[in-house]
């Protein structure tokens, strides 16, 4: 298998491609109406795109209306892949590749082949995959079928100076940690990377003042938020060069993805093995010999965070069933992250590094032989990575600011 992709064009800018497919799912479709079902969520956990679908289906209970499938967190040039499931193929749509997904829809289908897709099961096809949409409709759309105290993740009262700062976080914090990652020039990074910590003082000088991004509970806001953030040491601050600072060292911003980390339905979604050999294996062109570190030690996410002192609690809120919003039950059976890539357990590999070490070294007394390992360059389909809503355009933080009256 190949695995890898070419992301970045010397001399130029990174751009993203935001060509997907914009059919909803939605109550008065026709075509592909809400149905309990009849849907499969596949999302990958290595992508913050699909983590966004995760996160936002295990807050409002959609488990039992909507199925999901976990692909490796690689791909080859053609597609995402089942690669870990039994028999390598998914076990309900049955396909090895996600592409078939795509090609149901349209033999001559040739875009992204991204997560998170919803696939509809009755025919095989993509129904869509329009992750910034998606998350959307499943809090107003399927709202018949969220499970009782559901946050109303997407307040009606809100949606004008949410849609506005969700914009800001996409294009300056979520887009940005790419725009760093794949210039292709030592000015285009340079303009990327102030850009990029420009917005995250902007945002954590909003979170000294309240516990989340709209006030006392959490919204589809701070899931957008959250997905960059819980990546951004093991992979963003080293992989794409974000290195101003670690997340770490932000201590607004840290203590507020510690309290989001520790909320039922966002850190128990989170897998950094997943995470990390993706980002370290597919983009060859920012590290083409596929190193993954073993770091970085990801116990501090469940340290107190402290934000409890600024009032507010991430449930407790309006809820879409019910009088307050609650915490979610426990992951539903088989959705569990891997005990070994969760936080306080991923990081921690000194004895296992001492032992392999060890093995190594022993094996390499009785021979002395290089090893390169073959790889290509292909062009990929892409993850979503790569794609982004056309919406986010807005950079202008002083609006954002007047909107939120802060």
């Amino acid at each position: 298998m190949t695995i890898g992709a070419t992301f970045t064009r010397r001399g130029e800018g990174y751009s993203r491609d935001a060509r997907y497919i914009t059919t909803r799912v939605s109550r008065d479709s026709t075509s592909f109406p809400v149905e309990p079902g009849r849907y499969r969520l596949i999302a990958a956990r290595a992508c913050p795109w699909a983590n966004r679908t995760l996160i936002v289906r295990r807050l409002l209970g959609l488990e039992n209306a909507i199925s999901l499938g976990i692909p490796g967190p690689t791909h080859d040039e053609r597609s995402w892949i089942f690669d870990r499931d039994a028999g390598g193929v998914d076990p309900v749509l049955g396909i090895h590749f996600l592409r078939d997904a795509y090609l149901a829809r349209d033999p001559n289908f040739s875009l992204g082949i991204t997560v998170p897709a919803l696939v509809d099961l009755a025919s095989g096809a993509v129904a869509t995959n329009d992750f910034a949409q998606m998350t959307l409709d499943f809090s107003t759309e399927w709202r018949d079928f969220h499970r009782e105290g559901a946050p109303d993740l997407y307040p009606a009262e809100l949606r004008q100076p949410m849609d506005a700062l969700m914009r800001y976080i996409y294009t300056e914090i979520n887009n940005g940690v790419y725009r760093c990652g794949f210039a292709g020039s030592q000015e285009s990074y340079n303009r990327a990377y102030l850009r990029l910590f420009t917005a995250l003082r902007n945002i954590s000088e909003l979170l000294e003042q309240r516990r989340y991004l709209m006030g006392d509970h959490i919204t589809e806001a701070d899931v957008h938020l959250f997905t960059t953030l819980v990546r951004f040491d093991a992979v963003y601050h080293g992989h794409f060069k974000c290195n101003e600072k670690k997340l770490t060292e932000m201590p607004v911003l840290w203590a507020y993805a510690r309290d989001l980390f520790q909320t039922p339905g966002f850190g128990d979604t989170v897998d950094f093995e997943h995470i990390t050999s993706h980002y370290y294996r597919v983009h060859l062109d920012v590290n083409p010999n596929q190193i993954v570190p073993l770091g970085p030690d990801t116990s501090g996410w469940l340290s107190p965070h402290g934000r409890e002192a600024l009032g507010g609690a991430p449930f407790g809120g309006p809820a879409t069933r019910g009088k307050r919003s609650t915490a979610p039950g426990p992951v539903a059976p088989g959705e569990e992250v891997p005990l070994a890539a969760r936080a306080g357990h991923w990081g921690n590999f000194h004895e296992e590094l001492a032992r392999t070490t060890e093995a190594a070294d022993s094996r390499a007394q009785g021979t002395e032989h290089s090893r390169t390992q073959g790889t290509e360059h292909s062009r990929t389909h892409g993850s979503n990575g790569d794609v982004i809503h056309p919406r986010n355009k807005s950079r202008d933080w002083s609006a954002i600011r007047g909107i939120l009256n802060v």
